[in-house]
């Protein structure tokens, strides 16, 4: 394992659209975008936003509390109900998501590089992330002028058919780790349907949907439509989820934060979508392709340090190959280099906080204690910046809290098994369900594994592959509802029957 935490990567080589990024860190204050317009938040408090690499500060943010999200729902309700949104053509809103998604490959570089200051993910990451949002938006612009209803058989005496209409105002509320897809994940499904929303980024890294929101704006989305309002959960999202004029919340991020936001959005019904939290099995039979298996399960745990909900941090393996897995596993990842995200060698970029990086370590403590072996890593990386060493556990009893609990780290738990029963039985013994993968040559044990696993997705000797047509949500308490692919169209929209006397 190689750490590089060279300041001079910060200078070195940037392109023009990287600098692009430092001058509009620079440029205006950070505020929250509420109909339309960049305003202060009305209490005038502000948060600082950090680099994970280096602990400096990036900006000031305004911080948006209860009476800000008052106003950002009010704006989002006047333009839901304009003509200038809700009378136009679908094929107007096509042409508003096309232009957004061009706008965001025009910036790319810059977008990728907010991203890479404000969360840490490597430079080589953030980029693929910037393209996929992109995509997204592409995807969606297509799906405007295919939200159809129906007509439906009666006697002829009746005319009975169903519309699909828009749910309304949404209030959609992100994570940390993947910030600008997340956003586009939400953003581009609600507008082509139709609805307003308001978005909280997280308070961890709000900048490069701060930028899309400008993006947005430049693309002549109508004022409203889109509201961006930054702050912290326990004030902003809490006020989101409790707003009575909110029709629909989707959330990203913890299990017991989705608690909390549906417990809040029974006030009015709203319709809900959580996308939560993940402890996710990698299954290695012994006819896989085992070089591409363990160099894959080594990159489903480190990506974005770890820091995925679905992310690949329990890997079974057959008991016969247990040690050879093990020791190529821990080849592959001591050689990782860690370090400043800005350099195009870095693989492992800081967790995104003091917070999380102590938490992590916590874990590292657990997994020793409850008698797992530690075969690499379980240490900070550096003095300065949130690096933690990719750590890789051996001998993992599922029970294990390491084995149980969403750690959000570059830990990755091995656990042995017997037969293909005892794989499918082990991997469906925990509270989550968001993602899984088989990895075999037999094409009935990949498609009978498959079906067994408890998961929203599962990836066939692969992993972490997605598309727009894909869609992503879980099973148990990694949520419910799914975004992406045709089953968003469904989460933001809603269908009124209509039964015509001829």
């Amino acid at each position: 394992m190689t750490l590089t935490i060279d300041g001079g990567a910060l200078h070195d080589s940037l392109t023009t659209g990287q600098k692009q990024a430092f001058e509009w860190l620079r440029g205006r204050p950070k505020q929250l975008l509420i109909g339309g317009k960049w305003v202060d938040s009305l209490s005038g408090k502000t948060f600082q936003t950090i680099n994970p690499a280096t602990e400096d500060t990036l900006a000031e943010i305004a911080e948006a509390d209860s009476a800000d999200v008052d106003r950002a729902v009010k704006a989002a309700r006047q333009a839901l109900e304009s003509p200038s949104w809700s009378g136009i053509s679908p094929h107007v809103r096509t042409r508003y998501l096309l232009k957004i998604a061009d706008l965001i490959e025009e910036h790319a570089e810059e977008l990728a590089m907010l991203e890479t200051l404000d969360m840490g993910a490597p430079v080589s990451f953030t980029a693929g992330r910037v393209a996929s949002a992109a995509e997204l938006f592409r995807y969606y612009a297509g799906w405007a002028t295919k939200i159809m209803g129906t007509t439906n058989p009666t006697d002829a005496a009746r005319f009975v058919y169903m519309l699909r209409e828009p749910m309304g105002v949404c209030a959609l509320i992100n994570a940390w780790n993947v910030p600008l897809v997340m956003a586009a994940t939400k953003l581009a499904p609600a507008m082509v349907c139709g609805n307003t929303a308001v978005l909280k980024p997280a308070e961890q890294s709000p900048l490069s949907t701060l930028r899309l929101a400008e993006l947005i704006q430049e693309a002549g989305v109508p004022p409203g439509v889109v509201n961006v309002i930054p702050g912290f959960g326990a004030t902003a999202g809490a006020a989101m989820a409790a707003h009575l004029d909110v029709d629909k919340i989707a959330f990203t991020g913890s299990t017991a934060v989705g608690r909390h936001i549906l417990q809040a959005s029974a006030g009015n019904m709203k319709k809900v979508t959580l996308e939560l939290g993940g402890k996710s099995p990698n299954i290695i039979f012994p006819d896989a392709d085992l070089d591409k298996a363990i160099e894959t399960a080594v990159v489903a745990f480190c990506r974005n340090s770890g820091q995925i909900c679905s992310a690949g941090t329990r890997l079974f393996v057959q008991e016969s190959l247990q040690d050879e897995v093990t020791e190529r596993i821990v080849k592959i990842a001591s050689g990782y280099k860690v370090g400043s995200p800005l350099a195009a060698a870095t693989q492992l970029g800081p967790l995104i906080s003091e917070k999380q990086m102590q938490r992590v370590l916590d874990y590292v403590r657990s997994g020793q204690e409850d008698g797992a072996t530690l075969q690499l890593g379980g240490a900070r990386a550096a003095d300065v910046g949130y690096f933690v060493e990719p750590t890789v556990f051996s001998g993992v009893a599922n029970g294990m809290k390491i084995a149980q609990e969403e750690i959000f780290g570059p830990v990755l738990s091995i656990i042995p098994f017997k037969d293909e029963n005892d794989a499918v039985l082990t991997a469906n013994d925990t509270p989550y369900g968001l993602a899984a993968a088989v990895w075999t040559r037999d094409i009935s044990r990949a498609h009978r594994v498959a079906r067994a696993l408890k998961s929203g997705r599962v990836w066939i000797n692969t992993y972490a592959e997605t598309d727009p047509v894909m869609s992503l949500g879980g099973y148990k308490q990694s949520g419910f509802g799914r975004e992406m692919g045709a089953e968003s169209i469904e989460a933001y929209t809603q269908t009124k029957s209509v039964l015509m006397r001829l």
